[in-house]
């Protein structure tokens, strides 16, 4: 479906705009018109992390006018490998910070306005407002939702983009542009089951995938300010870089949408941490009093180590991960065997009295693993809270981090 310009032309273009912006102006579907619309422009992008970074770049390259940053992060090492808006000189650096400086080197003519903050509840509307559209580039379901309902109660449209392993998605969503459009909810109306799915912080990414998603994100976000061509509207972009492959699938809008369906059940924002999920309800019960810390854990292998106390320390995490860093003395059993069924039997007998200790990255795919070994009886089973990234932090900084 075909979209109006969501933003009427600037009154004029400077001789220095005409001649950055040749290659734009010579395109006859653009032209004048449509990179005056760019001009005028307000877009806000959410997060300069992965698909952030590619957005903003050709965001700011195209000649939006203002551009607005959503990040509270600060750059690490570890989001070189693909946040390439971000410089090794950056490092420790606030993102939003350095992904400004990146956009100024790249186009000084874009006003670039800096929400330094986590997005959340209280401050989801007042920073969307006055903006014609939103780029998300998030990575986690439970922010995924509320930019979606906060989109639609405003009236702005959005676009979205997410990306795993060798794997990215891209749509747009408008419901209150176009009578048939869908909204978030419509593609995907709950959140996947918690653990179920891995964050790329845990499952990885390929760096390029970012580029990849991200240009196909600007790509409709111009199409849409300028109202030229045919917008992923009700239209789902997957692509497998592994096969190369694209695909685009139809999504209809859902009649019993929760949201803009036609008896919505959410007038308003909710409990997004809640409704996603971080862990399920097993594992938060099974953690509740069975969580400890590294410095207890560094403590009880010392005392391992000595002879009094007897524990397997568990490492639930994937075998890549565990050749980055180990905690030492654990042995490997990754998540997916536990899943199965097949981990028991590696673990030492119910009525041993061996305790068992399970850890994984963060500590939440831990939590999961602690719930099914309490279950097969194990019931003073416990997990390290913060998993190997607190290890590394607060016990060995001479493992590397990831």
């Amino acid at each position: 479906m075909s979209f109006p310009a969501l933003v009427e032309p600037a009154a004029e273009l400077t001789i220095d705009e005409v001649r950055r912006y040749s290659r734009h102006l010579i395109i006859p579907d653009v032209g004048m018109s449509g990179q005056k619309r760019l001009k005028n422009a307000k877009v806000l992008v959410i997060g300069a992390g992965g698909l952030g970074s590619p957005a903003l770049m050709y965001l700011a390259a195209a000649g939006v006018g203002t551009l607005g940053i959503v990040e509270f992060d600060e750059v690490d090492e570890s989001n070189l490998q693909r946040q390439i808006i971000h410089g090794q000189s950056d490092i420790g650096k606030p993102k939003a910070v350095s992904a400004k400086e990146s956009v100024a080197e790249i186009n000084p003519y874009v006003n670039v306005v800096v929400h330094g903050e986590r997005l959340d509840n209280d401050n989801v509307f007042e920073i969307f407002k006055g903006y014609d559209l939103i780029v998300d580039g998030t990575d986690n379901f439970a922010t995924r939702y509320m930019v979606n309902d906060a989109a639609y109660f405003l009236g702005i449209p959005y676009v979205w983009g997410s990306i795993y392993r060798f794997d990215g998605q891209a749509s747009v969503f408008a419901p209150k542009q176009a009578e048939d459009a869908p909204c978030y909810r419509c593609l995907y109306p709950e959140p996947p089951p918690p653990g179920m799915v891995p964050s790329c912080a845990e499952g990885g990414v390929l760096g390029v995938l970012c580029a990849s998603i991200g240009s196909i994100q600007v790509n409709e976000a111009i199409k849409l300010l300028t109202g030229i061509g045919d917008p992923l509207v009700g239209k789902l972009m997957i692509y497998d870089a592994l096969e190369m492959e694209y695909r685009k699938l139809k999504v209809r809008k859902d009649p019993n949408c929760a949201l803009c369906g036609e008896n919505p059940t959410v007038t308003d924002l909710i409990d997004y941490d809640y409704f996603c999920g971080a862990v399920s309800d097993e594992a938060a019960d099974a953690a509740a009093d069975a969580t400890i810390t590294v410095t207890q854990l560094e403590h009880m292998l010392k005392e391992r180590a000595e002879g009094s106390r007897d524990f397997v320390l568990v490492d639930v995490r994937e075998p890549n991960e565990y050749e980055i860093n180990k905690i030492p003395g654990s042995v490997l059993i990754p998540k997916g065997e536990f899943l199965n069924g097949n981990a028991l039997a590696q673990l030492p007998p119910v009525d041993s009295g061996k305790q068992v200790v399970m850890h994984c990255k963060t500590g939440v795919r831990s939590a999961e693993t602690l719930a099914i070994v309490k279950g097969a009886g194990y019931d003073d089973a416990v997990h390290v809270g913060g998993g190997v990234v607190a290890w590394v932090n607060q016990i060995d900084p001479s493992q590397p981090a990831y």
